[in-house]
């Protein structure tokens, strides 16, 4: 074989090679250090589907990147709202955030949460999967953040200290603790409780020392966070859908090759894949802890969840404009 052949060959030889990697080839580019932030602790599937994610990148970028996971949004100092801030500034590259925290960013985000839109995991797969998922994912790029795939925080479950919930009328005067969503507010005044915006890492102790009555998260958070510990009761009501975005810095984002962006992305969407399997496992297997550590687990019977939908009417009503009639009507057709 002559040295022009031999040339050939080796070359060959390296282009199937970097194309086995998804065409990324970072050998001459400086090791990165970069962070990975979660509002969750690390017992919960946020942090689990954050350590896929960087362990994903780290070896498909042959250890060219490294991404660091932090719990319980301790980079922002437990604030939520900061840290996604931190991730628009690239003082943070990563983060699983909620849905909800985007509305604060895009009221269009309003939608996936909207009461009761979605009976089922399979709605939220069709809608998540389909043109309206893809139309809030893309819309991220608007405010510095490039969402890479969607996780799941999954249905929301109201727990509380005082009773069990049956009926819109055991709500009444109820302290409820709700994210820094507005809709959220609407929602529960209209069950005639008393809500009050409070930053995740707050609610733990205030629901420890009494200053809240209750709380409503998915079982995943309920379980991750110890809720059980300073609450008795657990209604399961499915009442909103709570989506996760993993996103990437923008200017962080735009700095990197096609390849590189192809590897993120696909690892992303890989180890948020694992994430949805944590989150709906946990929805699945955890009740039984709860209940063994005291809970009393109440599961509405369809005619007593309706007794809540028919209270939700001046929520749609309120909240069509704000998100606009046509996103509002293409999810709700396709989780029908």
């Amino acid at each position: 074989m002559n040295r022009l052949s031999w040339i050939l060959v080796v070359a060959l030889v390296s282009l199937l090679l970097a194309s086995s990697l998804g065409g990324c080839d970072l050998s001459e580019q400086p090791v990165r250090q970069l962070k990975f932030s979660v509002v969750a602790s690390i017992d919960s599937s946020w942090y689990k589907g954050a350590v896929r994610f960087a362990d994903l990148v780290k070896e498909r970028s042959r250890g060219k990147l490294i991404i660091t996971v932090y719990p319980d949004a301790q980079l922002a100092g437990g604030n939520q709202t900061r840290e996604l801030e931190m991730l628009q500034e690239g003082k943070i590259d990563f983060t699983y955030h909620s849905t909800l925290l985007y509305m604060n960013l895009d009221k269009k985000f309003f939608v996936l949460s909207m009461p009761w839109i979605f009976s089922s995991y399979e709605d939220v797969d069709r809608v998540l999967n389909g043109a309206a998922g893809r139309k809030l994912l893309d819309l991220t790029s608007t405010y510095k953040i490039v969402g890479l795939a969607y996780g799941e925080n999954g249905f929301r479950q109201l727990t509380n200290s005082k009773r069990e919930i049956r009926t819109p009328e055991d709500m009444k005067g109820l302290r409820v603790r709700v994210p820094n969503a507005p809709m959220y507010l609407s929602i529960f005044k209209a069950l005639g409780a008393e809500p009050t915006i409070m930053n995740f890492a707050a609610v733990y102790k205030a629901l420890q020392e009494d200053a809240m009555d209750g709380q409503e998260n998915p079982i995943d958070v309920i379980v991750s966070s110890k809720l059980y510990d300073v609450q008795k009761y657990i209604t399961l009501w499915n009442y909103s859908y709570d989506a996760l975005i993993l996103g990437v810095n923008q200017t962080l984002y735009n700095s990197l090759d096609k390849p590189t962006q192809d590897l993120l992305r696909q690892a992303a969407v890989e180890a948020s894949t694992y994430q949805i399997q944590l989150s709906r496992e946990a929805a699945r297997t955890k009740l039984g802890l709860l209940k063994e550590k005291g809970m009393v687990v109440t599961e509405l019977t369809p005619e007593q969840l309706q007794a809540f939908r028919d209270k939700m009417g001046p929520i749609y009503t309120e909240y069509e404009p704000i998100i606009g009639k046509e996103l509002l009507d293409e999810v709700r057709a396709a989780s029908q």
